[in-house]
């Protein structure tokens, strides 16, 4: 399944999501991933979790190579709970626009492999256009 934080900036979404990685991380058996922009939230979060720092991967560049991306740290783990995205609109040259496609892809992906995404978006429900709300859980 995929779950979506939505808000502006300062909504505390970040916070929440580190909060439930942490507690997903030792109650669970599986590998938890944590993807962010950066490697400023490493001391927040439980050793347990693999931090990705999507600086590292400076030529990815669009959702297209996004995905590959993720599908790249799926086939390299066949345990995996959840994968974590902090601000996905910080990554990659995502815009607004690419967000329905890119969560259908993550929809798809959740379902053949059992896993759950959250994603953190730092935008409110009706600058989502073209987003089906019903397909998604909403966190916050």
């Amino acid at each position: 399944m995929v779950k979506l934080l939505i808000g502006h900036k300062g909504s505390g979404k970040t916070k929440q999501m580190i909060d439930l990685a942490n507690t997903q991380a030792e109650n669970s058996d599986g590998s938890v991933i944590f993807i962010n922009k950066n490697s400023r939230l490493m001391l927040d979060l439980s050793y347990k979790i693999r931090v990705v720092c999507m600086e590292d991967f400076e030529h990815i560049t669009n959702s297209d190579e996004y995905i590959g991306f993720l599908y790249g740290i799926i086939s390299l783990d066949s345990d995996i709970e959840t994968i974590y995205i902090d601000s996905i609109l910080k990554h990659a040259n995502f815009q607004l626009e690419d967000i329905p496609q890119f969560l259908k892809r993550l929809d798809g992906i959740s379902r053949n492999y059992g896993m759950d995404f959250i994603v953190s978006l730092s935008a409110d429900k009706e600058e989502m256009i073209g987003v089906d709300f019903e397909n998604y859980e909403i966190l916050n």
